[in-house]
This record gives structure tokens, sequence and C-alpha cells, in this order.
């Protein structure tokens, strides 16, 4: 069943990322013969949109999964809930701060859009 679920959440994830990719070429393509299609403008918006969406949504599965650790660890074994709680705070932040470092590259592109 995990497993399942890793190759179908890869799946997903390599088709959003392909799909910006496939944008950018529509993008550029378009540009250059001047037929319809996305423009540079809506290409940004849309790797933008979907940058933060997998990032939040990554970030989300990372701290759910660190949490869910230290929790059955310290089910396991009390005592060491001192030494567990930590380490997760320090992985939390350091998962969020990736989410918040996707954010500053949205806006970023955001920025791009004229």
């Amino acid at each position: 069943m995990k497993k399942a679920i890793t190759v179908e959440m890869t799946f997903i994830a390599a088709v959003f990322t392909s799909a910006m990719v496939f944008a950018q070429e529509t993008a550029s393509a378009a540009a250059t013969t001047g037929g319809q299609g996305f423009d540079k403008a809506s290409a940004l918006a849309l790797a933008s949109g979907l940058g933060i969406a997998i990032a939040a949504f990554g970030g989300a599965l990372g701290q759910g999964k660190a949490a869910a650790a230290t929790l059955e660890g310290i089910a396991r074994n009390p005592g060491a809930s001192g030494k567990l709680l930590t380490p997760m705070i320090i992985a939390l932040a350091l998962i969020e701060s990736l989410v918040i470092y996707a954010l500053v590259i949205a806006f970023l592109l955001q920025g791009k859009i004229v």
C-alpha cells in the first residue's frame, strides 16, 4: 500500500513538473510564431501557482511524517519524550523553511509578470 502511494505521488509530481515545462515550451513557441497559446505571463503564473502547491503538499507530508514518527517514538518510550521533542521541532522548522523558500520563489516569479 505504501509503495503504491509513493509511486502515485511520484507520478503526480512528474506530471505537474512536466506541465510547467510544456507550458513554457508552448509560451516560447507562441512568442516566436505569433500564434495563440500561452504567453510568458501565463506560463509564469502557472509555474508559480503549481510550484507553491507542490511545495505546500510536500511540506505537509514531511511534517506529518516527522510528527508521526516522533509520537510513535514517545509512545514506545515515554521517558524519551524530552530527547525527541527538540529534534522534531528543529525538523519541522527546516521543513517549513523550505516551503517558505518556495513561496518566496513564487512571489519572485509573480513579480516578473508584466
